[in-house]
């Protein structure tokens, strides 16, 4: 018989519905306390398992996560109306870095086929990217995009949705205005036209609304982006389109790049408008010299690479209250497995990490590494705080409604996303990663932000898990959406790639799909299977903007 509950930790004194529990429906399940429930509750959120007072702490994962708004009685529902966000205070205490590391046995001597770089890094693909340094230069890179996606054969020369509307017109002209029942069979993208160049992944175009009217430090912080993507494993070369007199100046982006690559070798062509003048001869000379670069690019092949070469993002957006106890703690399990071959992986979103800080910055190497992340989260918070919100207004309306009503549960159910080795590194937006293990990296919740910064900090694989569905995608990388709960892997397949539901339904452990991720992981790495993200085009690029317009 299916599960019907479930206490995540001995400490808890809450539990979470995993299917809709009825008013004076009986829970006896050993070795949670026997309850009558007191209303319906949906599947995924939460009831008390003891009264739980006015003023009580609420507890879950083992942390506190809310305080009580009002009398709770035993098997009562838990909602924003009878609670209210609460985190347990974080200080500098002792290290506790031992870890139980998994048995990798079956990874140890696995490859994946990838782009070897002259920094050592290896991609998963073989991108050239044309990127604008200021929004001034978003119309000549569409432009750019337009000229070349589908001469190249990365683009149908006419997508679906074009033959739909092209039929629609004949059919209108025609005199027939039953349209429902001309397209039940359309395929929902058009077949790929021949590419020209085999062992170049694509070319994708970056553009933003940045660069200029901001902050010197976002001008600094986007040019730093900007190099990350350039120095990427996944990047084979790069066009920049610069107006000439905006903050974000190209003596900025190359300091930048060569922080982070002191030896970097890759093409790079820079184009100044204000220089170079006339818009026709700009676009001319960055098409000439782009296309040299892709017959540059087209030179490199995929050679077997060990998995410690990979580079894992972790990332969560329309979260639900299955996130915590399905998809996060089995990407945290490919996480520790990961970590444990040598490679490296990136947990962001710092205000989903509010109420475990003082698990994290226990676990990291050295008390310099756990200070900078509690200063880390301190500031951030109080930033947040002085403009009238704070990481306890985190929760989205989709989150609340699917039983993530605090922050500090929706974080305690993130955080399972960077599994239980020890914290290597704690890196500032936007920074990219240089040490092995688990790398903290300062972004917003927000999903795009967040994903832009994981990849701009060398993430080549990014996991992103989701109880609600989204189609978030990244130019570079490709994006793997792992669904918290097997409904929503049907609903939604062209968007998900990977369901972690049978964990929910007592078919797999945590384990099991952990190593089943990973493998899943192989097969994107070797270019054998595409991202869902990545064969619906979904390209997103948000840089995060910290300071105020000037």
């Amino acid at each position: 018989m299916q599960t019907k509950v479930l206490r995540i930790h001995p400490k808890d004194n809450v539990a979470v519905a995993l299917t809709v529990l009825y008013k004076g429906e009986q829970i006896n399940q050993a070795p949670l306390p026997q309850v009558e429930i007191q209303e319906n509750i949906p599947a995924k959120h939460k009831y008390a398992l003891v009264d739980i007072h006015e003023g009580d702490e609420i507890c879950m994962y083992g942390v506190l996560v809310g305080r009580a708004m009002s009398f709770i009685p035993k098997g009562g529902l838990l909602s924003i109306k009878n609670v209210k966000h609460a985190s347990g205070n974080f200080i500098l205490k002792e290290r506790h870095t031992e870890w139980h590391k998994p048995d990798v046995t079956a990874f140890k001597n696995k490859t994946f086929n990838g782009y070897y770089r002259a920094d050592g890094s290896v991609g998963t693909r073989n991108f050239w990217v044309v990127i604008p340094m200021v929004f001034c230069e978003n119309k000549n890179v569409d432009v750019l995009q337009e000229a070349f996606m589908k001469a190249l054969g990365y683009a149908p020369k006419e997508s679906s949705y074009e033959a739909m509307v092209h039929r629609m017109i004949q059919e209108y002209e025609s005199g027939n205005k039953e349209y429902d029942l001309l397209f039940a069979d359309e395929d929902e993208f058009a077949p790929e036209n021949k590419k020209i160049f085999p062992n170049v992944d694509g070319i994708k175009f970056l553009t933003h609304t940045m660069g200029c009217g901001g902050t010197r430090d976002d001008a600094r912080a986007l040019c730093g982006l900007l190099a990350g993507y350039i120095t990427h494993p996944n990047v084979a070369g790069a066009t920049v389109l610069s107006l000439g007199c905006q903050n974000a100046q190209v003596a900025t982006l190359k300091e930048e790049i060569e922080k982070r690559d002191a030896n970097f070798s890759k093409p790079l062509i820079l184009l100044e408008q204000q220089k170079i003048g006339n818009e026709k001869k700009l676009l001319g000379e960055a098409i000439k010299k782009t296309f040299e670069g892709l017959v540059q690019a087209n030179e490199l092949k995929r050679r077997p690479a060990p998995l410690h070469k990979l580079c894992i993002g972790l990332e969560c957006g329309g979260s639900d209250g299955f996130s915590g106890i399905s998809a996060n703690p089995a990407i945290g399990y490919t996480s520790d497995i990961l970590v444990a071959l040598g490679g490296a992986v990136i947990l962001s979103e710092f205000p989903e990490l509010c109420g475990v800080e003082q698990e994290l910055s226990d676990r990291c190497m050295d008390d310099t590494t756990a200070e900078r992340f509690m200063h880390l989260m301190t500031t951030y918070n109080q930033k947040a705080m002085d403009v009238g919100s704070g990481f306890y207004a985190n929760p989205s309306p989709g989150n609340i409604k699917d039983g993530l009503i605090t922050d500090a549960i929706k974080s305690a159910g993130a955080a399972k996303k960077g599994g239980t080795s020890p914290v290597a590194d704690v890196l500032d937006y936007p920074g990219k990663v240089s040490k092995p293990g688990l790398n903290l990296l300062c972004t917003p919740g927000s999903d795009v932000e967040s994903t832009t910064a994981e990849v701009g900090a060398g993430a080549t694989i990014v996991l992103f898990t989701t109880g609600l569905g989204t189609p978030t995608g990244n130019p570079v990388t490709p994006v793997l959406k792992l669904s918290t709960n097997t409904a929503l892997y049907h609903n939604m397949t062209d968007i998900i790639d990977i369901d972690t539901g049978p964990i929910i339904e007592g078919n797999e452990t945590i384990e099991q799909a952990g190593e089943r991720i990973l493998n899943y992981i192989i097969e994107v790495a070797n270019g054998n299977v595409q991202a869902k993200a990545e064969a619906g085009l979904h390209d997103d690029f948000i840089p995060w903007k910290r300071g105020i317009s000037l």
